[in-house]
C-alpha cells in the first residue's frame, strides 16, 4: 500500500516537483498545503492533479496552528514533508504527524530562515543540505541525511542557493525512499 504524503510549501515548488516526479517512490501525494495563495507550488500541484489548500496566517497564530492541523488531518497522511515551508510548526502538529524538513545548510550549523546567507557570511568553504525530522524547535530535529555543497569564491546567495536546491531535490527523494518502509500506515 502506498504511503500517503502531504507536502507543505510556501514558494516555487521545485522540491515538491521532485517528489511529484519520483515514480520510484511508493507514495501517493494526497495534498499540497501552502500558507500563501500566490505560491507557484499550488499551480504545480494542480497540474499534477494533486489536491491543494491554502491556510494563510492572518494574525492569530493559535487559530492558524489549528487550521493547519485540521487541513492536514483531512488528508490522513503517513508523512508530512516540509519542502520550503517558511513557517514554524506547532508542537501539537509535529507530535501528531511524522514530519520531515529540507534545510539548505549542514545542520546544526546555520539553522533558521537565512541559512545560505549565514553560511556565506561565515566564510565557510562547504555548506550543503540536511533532511531532518521536525521537532518543536527551529531546525533542531534529528538529522536523517545530509549532503555537502562546496562554496565557490564567486558565489552569491542566489547562486549558492540554486546549487544547494539541485542537490536538495535528489536528497529529499532519496530520504523519502529511505524512511517510507519505516512508517506505519495511517489507519485513522
Amino acid at each position: 500500500m502506498r504511503k500517503r504524503i502531504v507536502i507543505l510549501a510556501s514558494g516555487q515548488g521545485s522540491l515538491a516537483q521532485a517528489i511529484f516526479d519520483a515514480a520510484e517512490l511508493e507514495i501517493q501525494v494526497v495534498g499540497v498545503v501552502s500558507d500563501r495563495a500566490d505560491a507557484q507550488v499550488l499551480d504545480r500541484a494542480k497540474k499534477a492533479s494533486i489536491n491543494t489548500a491554502v491556510v494563510e496566517l492572518t494574525g492569530d497564530r493559535q487559530l492558524w496552528n489549528k487550521q493547519l492541523f485540521d487541513q492536514v488531518d483531512l488528508y490522513k497522511p503517513d508523512l508530512v514533508v516540509s519542502a520550503g515551508f517558511m513557517r514554524i510548526l506547532s508542537p501539537e502538529f509535529v507530535n501528531h504527524f511524522p514530519t520531515i524538513n529540507s534545510h539548505p545548510a549542514l545542520l546544526p550549523d546555520f539553522p533558521g530562515a537565512h541559512a545560505v546567507r549565514d553560511a556565506l557570511d561565515a566564510g565557510v568553504s562547504v555548506t550543503g543540505t540536511t533532511i531532518h525530522w521536525v521537532d518543536d524547535g527551529v531546525d533542531t530535529g534529528p538529522i536523517i541525511t545530509q549532503m555537502e555543497v562546496p562554496v565557490l569564491p564567486e558565489d552569491t546567495e542566489a547562486t549558492l542557493h540554486e546549487r544547494i536546491k539541485k542537490v536538495e531535490r535528489g536528497l529529499i527523494v532519496a530520504t523519502i525512499a529511505l524512511i517510507i518502509p519505516t512508517l506505519e500506515t495511517n489507519t485513522r
